[in-house]
């Protein structure tokens, strides 16, 4: 039974998040460390590990559909990849009282982020690589540090910079194939990943994610992922609750 209750949730995670350009990094973490209860370095591997199969699937669905910008992709890649092995590295001298603060805090600011992001389109259209630079340092923190997708940033940014929904979609999903990998790598040298968990997981996620290309596709221009981003938005912040707790 638990093996095909987690093969639905993986199911449920892989539709929204790559439906939101996100990897799930961050729900799978609060799963494994709030409800689970699985050490910090552990949960943060697993998470990574757990995110892999499925952000390459829908990555190459938008690869697909044409709408990844490897402009600003490549650019944000290029500079998280510094910040993911410098946060990865630091990550197991962190003592596993404050690792879980950090991760909790982490999970209510994205909780408290996509409450507060609007969808709409920002009349910035310069597309600098600066900011896309500054973006993508604080997702590679993110993912080496705590062991999340670090897709947040990266989409918000995207965002700012002028591209509309499905673009933005897209592009962050195919930063985050690069970040998954390198996290992933960097943090299977501390944490042990717990693939009795994270294994049903990744099989319900890498089936979600060849179904959200096609429901991008179709409700990119309706407004229907909000009532989607509050639950995800209460889910993330009550994972950081209980993960501090």
């Amino acid at each position: 039974m638990n093996t095909v209750l987690l093969l639905i949730v993986g199911l449920i995670i892989g539709i929204v998040v790559i439906s939101m350009g996100g990897g799930g990094g961050a729900i799978y973490l609060g799963l494994l460390a709030s409800v689970f209860k699985i050490a910090p370095l552990s949960a943060a591997a697993t998470s990574l590990v757990t995110s892999l199969p499925s952000v390459i699937i829908g990555s190459w669905g938008y690869y697909r559909q044409k709408k990844i910008n490897f402009r600003l992709g490549n650019q944000m890649l290029l500079s998280a990849i510094p910040a993911v092995v410098i946060g990865a590295l630091l990550a197991p001298y962190i003592p596993n009282h404050i690792y879980r603060w950090v991760i909790g805090i982490i999970l209510i600011i994205l909780g408290l982020r996509i409450v507060i992001q609007k969808n709409q389109q920002s009349s910035v259209k310069k597309h600098t690589l600066l900011m896309a630079s500054m973006y993508g340092i604080l997702s590679g923190l993110m993912v080496g540090i705590a062991g999340l997708s670090g897709g947040g940033p990266v989409l918000a940014g995207l965002l700012i910079m002028g591209l509309d929904m499905f673009q933005a979609v897209a592009t962050s999903s195919y930063v985050l194939v690069g970040l998954s990998v390198i996290g992933a790598g960097m943090h299977l040298t501390g944490g042990q990943v717990d693939w009795q968990l994270g294994l049903p997981l990744m099989i319900g996620a890498a089936v979600g994610a060849l179904i959200a290309p096609l429901l991008v596709k179709k409700v990119s221009s309706t407004s229907h992922s909000g009532a989607v981003k509050w639950v995800m938005a209460l889910l993330l912040v009550l994972m950081g609750i209980n993960t501090i707790r």
